[in-house]
């Protein structure tokens, strides 16, 4: 996650040091006022689970877990500021141990998706600071294996939409190249404070 974070901050940084001013070159070097763009993002799903409830087990305590994921993303711009988006995310299969009662476990989750979003923008120069809203409809396949007796395995899958929002700082080079790092919080059932960390970049034809 940290490493993340430093990249994101010296691409900003970046920016600063090599658009100090913004000239009538720079403006028009800031590529097409509106159009398509197509990108991807690679980032963390931090999974903060608070309970089971989809396959009826009784947990005290639950371990957050990390994992690799990675976001395909397709737009629209109508204006700088505006843009319409949809995005396919991949949150991989985020495991770790619990403690229940009278037992404990592991349990792995693998969630994906697919996210409309309404983007918004505030473009400073090449530079631009962004924020977006939207529903992510996504799939879930969760599995947790007691330890202890009674051993068992549970199984729950369910097809869900929550509301998903977050944003960013993106960076446009060469007109049409624009680097990004996202923030997104997302409000799933069971777990309403799991978000993920991205840093894409996406061309603006």
């Amino acid at each position: 996650m940290s490493r993340l974070q430093a990249l994101a901050a010296t691409a900003v940084c970046a920016g600063l040091l090599l658009h100090p001013t913004r000239s009538h070159a720079d403006v028009a070097s800031e590529g097409p006022i509106s159009g398509p763009y197509v990108g991807g993002a690679f980032g963390r799903f931090d999974l903060r689970l608070d309970n089971f409830n989809d396959v009826g087990a009784a947990v005290d305590d639950i371990t957050h877990s990390t994992h690799d994921a990675y976001r395909i993303d397709a737009g629209w711009r109508f204006l700088p500021f505006l843009a319409i988006e949809a995005d396919y995310m991949n949150f991989g299969s985020a495991h770790d141990s619990f403690v229940g009662t009278g037992s404990n476990g592991d349990y792995n989750l693998h969630m994906s998706g697919f996210a409309p979003f309404v983007v918004g923008t505030l473009p400073l120069g090449p530079l631009e600071i962004f924020a977006k809203g939207g529903y992510l409809f996504y799939n879930t396949n969760l599995t947790v294996d007691f330890n202890e007796p009674p051993a068992d395995v549970l199984q729950s899958s369910h097809s869900r939409s929550d509301f998903i929002y977050g944003g960013g700082l993106g960076l446009t080079l060469f007109g049409h190249l624009n680097f990004n790092a996202e923030y997104d919080q997302i409000r799933m059932v069971n777990a309403p404070n799991s978000n993920a960390l991205w840093l894409g970049a996406a061309w603006r034809f």
